[in-house]
């Protein structure tokens, strides 16, 4: 069909076509069901089945269809082969310790370190709950009564999960006030008799974390109040926050892995802590309460040292292990005193012919598996004593 300027008219089919052909063809880019398909206009766009190609070479001048220069313009695979064989000539020309090893000896250590870990939170933990508590339940951290009492709150109740009122009223008014006296301080609240001597010695000890906050729930009906809301307030304090720092610090992944390893370290030194407190009164000389001796014949009758332990004299405290003697006479006294003081006690007791005893804890925990039933089980036998009334 003639146009006004005399030119025929070119088929729009052809002229589409020719556009088309300067748009690069698709590959795995699209639905094989659209292969083929006619685009406005009329013309057939082929999508291939993977990656894309360029069509034919644009000249000096000429653009891409985004308007960007062809150089510019590159496909993905080419970057992408370039990219590699550049990272790969850095993989060929590297150690089998750089490609492995130092990954592997990473992972290694940390399967090595993780009993140092749980055992390094252990004994953080026993530190804070045991050596923190008994010295504080003393007034030994600090002479002023102010402080003692909120050094007591926060290790006794906080760290400890328990009552700071039944706690001092147990330990230092009961036990010290009553060493070995017969249905007093005779350290009876240790003894469980229904238990087997292996259950007791072995097993009974890593409930001690689940006991302990229990036995102190029922303890608050003898408190006032307040004294029990504050307690109340400290435990729940105390176990979030040791579950939080588990948690957001420390790194665990879900509620019942912070859980776990809460158990674990707070039941790591469960053992020798119910072992310390019945090696230490329980199996010498008991008393009865109308026949009691004078203080200096008390303590040194009924209190015995445990030999120096690294782990234990951190985790519980010289008062408690090497020294314990001296902290009966002197319980007001730190654990650094109680050592200090050591040589001076045991050399004067020995000059005016007193008992100082002391063991060790092998042979404490033999004893004890053999005479189980006759020590924690039946009641000890009163002391007769002679020439020291």
């Amino acid at each position: 069909m003639p146009l006004e300027d005399g030119d025929p008219v070119r088929p729009r089919r052809r002229q589409v076509n020719a556009e088309v052909s300067a748009i690069p063809r698709l590959r795995g880019m699209g639905d094989p069901s659209l292969r083929g398909t006619t685009a406005p206009g009329g013309s057939r766009i082929d999508v291939m089945a993977e990656g894309w190609e360029p069509g034919p070479a644009l000249g000096d001048g000429d653009v891409t269809p985004g308007g960007a220069p062809q150089r510019a313009w590159q496909p993905e695979e080419a970057l992408m082969t370039e990219l590699s064989e550049l990272v790969q000539k850095v993989v060929n020309s590297s150690s089998w310790w750089e490609r492995h090893g130092v990954d592997i000896s990473i992972l290694a250590c940390s399967f090595l370190l993780l009993p140092a870990g749980v055992l390094t939170l252990g004994v953080v933990h026993h530190t804070l709950t045991i050596k923190g508590s008994h010295l504080a339940s003393h007034n030994a951290l600090t002479e002023s009564k102010f402080w003692s009492k909120v050094w007591a709150i926060f290790f006794i109740e906080l760290c400890s999960a328990f009552t700071v009122e039944q706690a001092t009223y147990n330990h230092v008014k009961i036990h010290h006030g009553y060493t070995n006296i017969i249905g007093l301080g005779d350290s009876s609240t240790w003894k469980l008799p229904f238990l087997n001597r292996y259950v007791y010695m072995f097993i009974a000890p890593l409930a001690v974390p689940i006991l302990t906050p229990l036995v102190a729930l029922d303890l608050l009906r003898n408190v006032e109040w307040k004294a029990a809301l504050r307690t109340l307030c400290c435990m729940f304090l105390g176990f979030y926050y040791h579950y939080w720092l588990l948690l957001h610090v420390s790194g665990f992944q879900s509620p019942w892995s912070a859980l776990l390893c809460m158990l674990v370290t707070r039941s790591l030194l469960a053992h020798p802590y119910i072992h310390v407190n019945i090696f230490q009164h329980i199996g010498l000389p008991m008393f009865a309460a109308n026949r009691k001796p004078k203080r200096i014949h008390l303590m040194s009758l009924g209190v015995l040292n445990l030999p120096r332990n690294p782990l234990l004299d951190w985790s519980f405290g010289h008062s408690l292990i090497s020294c314990h003697v001296e902290h009966h006479l002197f319980p007001s006294l730190s654990d650094n005193m109680c050592l200090k003081i050591k040589p001076i006690v045991s050399q004067y007791l020995k000059q005016k012919k007193l008992p100082y005893n002391e063991d060790t804890y092998s042979s404490r925990l033999w004893l004890f598996l053999q005479r189980y039933e006759e020590l924690m089980v039946h009641a000890p036998p009163i002391t007769e004593l002679v020439g020291i009334q």
